[in-house]
């Protein structure tokens, strides 16, 4: 398997519940290196970027409400098969069909409240890094 990249948003409930230091365990458990990592705050800009594929979407300004309505923490991890890895560790998008166990299943609520953003693709993690860091930012 060749090494790959992923984006993590810690969102504003993994922030609020102080679950950061938790979840980012289970990845470095997992084998992964953290090669990026700051705080932020989301901006409207990036946002609508980074969920394109709903900002024509009704629902869309209840998740540009919710991720910027605090800091969040976003990092860029490196590892074999890393973006599938990521994806089960977290369990699947809708925390309420996660099992127990899942990053989601364990701390999520619902479809949104979820707790971390990961990519979904080996070129999306690319476009996504490039999307929240610069090139000097990644430690690699």
């Amino acid at each position: 398997m060749a090494k790959e990249r992923t984006l993590i948003i810690f969102k504003p409930d993994c922030m609020e519940k102080k679950l950061v230091g938790t979840v980012l365990a289970r990845f470095e458990k997992a084998g992964f290196d953290i090669i990026a990592c700051k705080m932020t705050r989301l901006q409207p800009e990036q946002l609508r970027e980074h969920y394109a594929h709903v900002a024509d979407k009704p629902f869309y300004p209840e998740i540009e409400a919710f991720m910027s309505s605090r800091p969040v923490i976003v990092a860029a991890l490196e590892g074999e098969g890393v973006v599938g890895k990521v994806r089960e560790l977290l369990g699947p998008t809708d925390s309420t069909k996660a099992p127990a166990g899942t990053i989601r299943g364990d701390f999520g609520t619902d479809m949104m409240v979820n707790v971390v953003h990961a990519s979904d693709s080996v070129e999306n993690g690319q476009k996504e890094i490039a999307r929240f860091f610069k090139p000097e930012e990644i430690f690699a």
